[in-house]
């Protein structure tokens, strides 16, 4: 179903920022569906693009004026804003749709209403998953959006597509009310992992089905950053409160 007629009759020119484990992971089902993908990133994925048959752009310059129907901003939640500071995004060429994968909505969108031009739409979405939880496929997952800006329905559409033609399930909801339902799931989830990981715990002869799942919840937690966990908490208003 990855590779129906509505996908193969509207591929994109999809420009990623920031070529981490996430964006290479959406990168693969990306070009499975036809899509041509680039990207530019902090680190030097060069190499890696070359073996995927991606454009790999280290000049922000030429990244952005190589003819981009959607740019992917797949950064941390930290460090989007230095990176969007360091971009010229006043020398776009064209109506451009910037769409982002943060496990954070208001953040993001405030952010790239105050630094992109007005012709610029924006499209705000969480992919619910990752490499481990969708390792044999996106069926049935949820994706997460909100159209901030959009005046080019057809772009946007033909981007949403990607997730949909995999089998996800589209929310349509507001950064807002993504933050409040994700400090109550994904950040408490993430919180009690990180606490259990300070306490060290571990498997034992005697443990019981409850226990080996709060070992699992830690094993599961430690493999994201704490990057990313600092970043559900210090850019969330909703996960303060969670806390408190």
């Amino acid at each position: 179903m990855s590779t129906s007629s509505s996908c193969q009759s509207s591929t994109l020119k999809l420009g990623i920022i920031g070529f981490g484990p996430f964006a290479q992971f959406l990168a693969k089902t990306m070009i499975k569906q036809g899509h041509t993908l680039r990207a530019t990133s902090r680190s030097d994925h060069s190499q890696l693009c070359q073996d995927l048959g991606i454009s790999y752009f280290r000049d922000a310059i030429t990244f952005l004026e190589a003819d981009n129907d959607v740019i992917l901003i797949c950064t941390s939640i930290l460090s989007l804003p230095e990176v969007l500071k360091s971009m010229p995004l006043h020398g776009l060429k064209r109506q451009t749709l910037f769409a982002d994968v943060l496990s954070v909505k208001e953040y993001p969108r405030d952010l790239l209403l105050k630094v992109l031009p007005e012709e610029s739409d924006i499209l705000c979405t969480h992919p619910m998953f990752g490499p481990e939880s969708a390792k044999d496929g996106w069926k049935d997952l949820a994706f997460v959006y909100d159209k901030v800006r959009v005046k080019d329905e057809a772009t946007c559409s033909s981007f949403l597509r990607i997730f949909e033609n995999e089998g996800c399930r589209m929310l349509e909801m507001s950064c807002e009310e993504h933050d409040k339902m994700a400090a109550r799931s994904q950040f408490l989830t993430h919180t009690i992992g990180r606490v259990l990981s300070e306490m060290e715990i571990k498997s034992t002869p005697i443990s019981t089905k409850g226990f080996e799942s709060l070992v699992q919840l830690k094993e599961g937690t430690v493999k994201d950053s704490f990057d990313l966990f600092s970043g559900l908490f210090l850019c969330n208003r909703f996960a303060k409160e969670e806390l408190n």
